[in-house]
C-alpha cells in the first residue's frame, strides 16, 4: 500500500482543496496490513459529493457516488481516452492493448475537481471524470439494469391497460415507433392495428424496426395447417407453451404473427412471461433457478418433409443470465424440440428434472397465462427470448404470415430513439 507523507499533505493541502473534491491517504504511526488504510474525507461544495482514493500495490481503489470500486491499473492505462488512444470521433480504441505493460501502475495520481490524473512511467497522462468511472466500474454495473422491464402476469398486463399502435402511426411518425418499441421493451410484448392483412403489408411493417432474419423457413412464413413442414405448428393441434428456434446457436430475438383469416372457431394464442415465472422460482428455489442457468442442454430440429431437409442443434442452459449482475436475458424453453440430454452427469440430471419441474410448475399457472384472439388486421410482436407463446386447438382454415427479425436490429432502432435497451 502506497502512503503520502503528512508533510507533503500539508504543504500542497490549500492548493488542492481548491479542486473541491480532495481526498489522499493520511500515514500510519505503525504498519499494520490488516487494518484498512486511513483516508481523509473532503466534500465538493457544489455537489455535496465524497470522494476518497488509496493506491494499492496491485489495483486502485476509488470511493464516489456512494459506490467502492476497484480498478486494475492495466484497465485505466487501456481504457484511456486521450487522443492517442482513443478515435473519438469513430468511437475505437487506437492503443494497442498488447503494448501495455502487464505490470504497470501509475507515477502519480492527481485530483483536480472531478477528474483523475493518472501519470504513466513512460510520462503519458491518462485523465477520467469520476462520473464516467463510477458508471464503467464493474461496481457500478452490478448495481446497473441492462433493461429496464415490467415482469407480468394476465392481471398485472390487463391491469396496465398498455394501448396499442396505429399502423399509420407505427409507420410515419417518430412517435409512434418509440411508443411501440417503449411496450414492447418493457412487456416483450406489443400490438399494432388496423394493417392491412396481407403478407406484403406485414413485411413492410416488420422492417420499419429492424432487417428481417432469414431462416430455414425463408423469409417471410406463411402457413396453414397443412403440414407442409416437418413442425407441430403446422397442424391443427394446441401447441404447450414455448419459446421458437431453441436450435438454433443464438434463438432468434424477435417473432411476428399475423393471422390473415380463419374461418373456424379456437386458435387462441397463449403468451406467458417467462422472466415472471423465472422471477418466481429464483425467490422460492434459489439453488434450482441457479442451476437452470448453468446446466447446458442440446435442442434439436430434424426435417425431412419433401424438398426440406435440416438438422439444426443449439445449446445452452434454461435460463441465460449476465453473470456480473444476475439479469435475465433469455430464457430457453421448448419441451418439444429439447434433445436427449447427455450433457451432465446423472446425480446432476435429477437436480434438474426437479429444477425443471419447478420452473414448468411457475409457466402453467393459469394465473400467469395471457390468452389473445389474433385476428386480421393485428399484428402481435413477440419478444422470443423473453415471452413464452402457445395456442389452442382449432378447427377450419387458419391462415397466418409472420417472420423473425434480428434482435440486435430491434434494440439499436430502440436506442436511437433515445431508449433503454
Amino acid at each position: 500500500m502506497w502512503y503520502h507523507r503528512l508533510s507533503h499533505l500539508q504543504s500542497r493541502l490549500q492548493d488542492l482543496l481548491k479542486g473541491g473534491v480532495i481526498c489522499q491517504a493520511l500515514p500510519q504511526p505503525t504498519f499494520k496490513s490488516l487494518l484498512p488504510l486511513a483516508v481523509r474525507w473532503h466534500h465538493t461544495a457544489s455537489k455535496s459529493l465524497t470522494c476518497a482514493w488509496q493506491q494499492h500495490e496491485d489495483h486502485f481503489e476509488l470511493k464516489y457516488a456512494n459506490t467502492v470500486m476497484r480498478f486494475d491499473y492495466v484497465w485505466l492505462r487501456d481504457h484511456c481516452r486521450s487522443a492517442s488512444c482513443y478515435n473519438s470521433k469513430t468511437h475505437q480504441r487506437s492503443l494497442d492493448t498488447a503494448s501495455v505493460d502487464l505490470c504497470i501502475k501509475p507515477k502519480t495520481i492527481h485530483l483536480d475537481e472531478t477528474t483523475l490524473f493518472f501519470t504513466w512511467p513512460d510520462g503519458h497522462v491518462t485523465k477520467y471524470d469520476l462520473n464516467w468511472l463510477v458508471k464503467n466500474s464493474y461496481e457500478g454495473q452490478k448495481q446497473k439494469v441492462i433493461q429496464p422491464r415490467i415482469l407480468w402476469n394476465a392481471e398485472i398486463y390487463q391491469q396496465a391497460q398498455v394501448p396499442s399502435v396505429d399502423c399509420q402511426s407505427f409507420l410515419e411518425t417518430k412517435e409512434g415507433l418509440k411508443k411501440f418499441l417503449q411496450n414492447f421493451l418493457l412487456y416483450g410484448i406489443a400490438f399494432v392495428e388496423n394493417v392491412p392483412p396481407t403478407r406484403e403489408h406485414t413485411e413492410k411493417l416488420a422492417e420499419r424496426i429492424s432487417l428481417i432474419r432469414e431462416t430455414i423457413y425463408g423469409r417471410m412464413w406463411y402457413f396453414t395447417s397443412d403440414f407442409s413442414r416437418g413442425d407441430t405448428a403446422y397442424t391443427k393441434l394446441a401447441l404447450d407453451r414455448h419459446t421458437d428456434t431453441t436450435y438454433f446457436q443464438e434463438p432468434c430475438g424477435i417473432q411476428v404473427f399475423h393471422c390473415l383469416k380463419h374461418e373456424g372457431t379456437g386458435g387462441r394464442t397463449l403468451l406467458v412471461d417467462g422472466f415472471y415465472a423465472a422471477q418466481q422460482v429464483l425467490q422460492k428455489a434459489p439453488e434450482e433457478f441457479e442451476l437452470l442457468s448453468k446446466v447446458p442442454l442440446k435442442h434439436e430440429y430434424i426435417e425431412d418433409v419433401g424438398e426440406c431437409h435440416n438438422h439444426m442443434i443449439g445449446i445452452g442452459p434454461v435460463l441465460n443470465i449476465y453473470p456480473w449482475n444476475k439479469e435475465l436475458y433469455l430464457i430457453r424453453y421448448n419441451n418439444y424440440d429439447r434433445a436427449v440430454i447427455n450433457t451432465v452427469p446423472y446425480d446432476v440430471v435429477h437436480r434438474w428434472y426437479i429444477a425443471h419441474r419447478t420452473l414448468t410448475i411457475e409457466l402453467r399457472r393459469p394465473e400467469n397465462e395471457f390468452w389473445v384472439k389474433l385476428k386480421p388486421g393485428r399484428v402481435l410482436f413477440i419478444d422470443n427470448w423473453r415471452v413464452l407463446h402457445g395456442r389452442e386447438c382449432f378447427t377450419g382454415y387458419r391462415q397466418l404470415c409472420g417472420c423473425y427479425l434480428t434482435r440486435d436490429d430491434v434494440l439499436n432502432t430502440a436506442r436511437l430513439l433515445g431508449l433503454q435497451a
